[in-house]
């Protein structure tokens, strides 16, 4: 009888976004945690060197095009034109 190896959440996301960039709100639907709790999650495998290097593709407004800077968050309203229409920010793990 052979154990089955368990994952933690850490380890899980770097895995899904190895081969294929995803939001926070992807990556929450698909391991069934809350959006928050994948934040918290990205900025501490953003700090490892253990799962390779984060690359972030930042939001952007939807309205005017404005581009945010690559943070580990997801701005709620564009500070040009004030829209609540923004494009969350997509992350991949690129292997080192």
């Amino acid at each position: 009888m052979s154990v089955e190896e368990f994952k933690t959440r850490r380890e899980e996301i770097p895995e899904l976004i190895s081969e294929t960039d995803l939001s926070p709100s992807e990556i929450a639907n698909i391991i069934r945690v809350t959006e928050k709790t994948v934040i918290e999650d990205l900025k501490h495998i953003a700090k490892s060197k253990k799962y390779g290097r984060l690359l972030i593709l930042p939001a952007r407004c939807r309205n005017c095009g404005y581009t945010f800077k690559p943070e580990i968050k997801v701005p709620k309203r564009c500070p040009i034109c004030k829209s609540m229409w923004i494009e969350e920010p997509r992350f991949k793990i690129e292997k080192i």
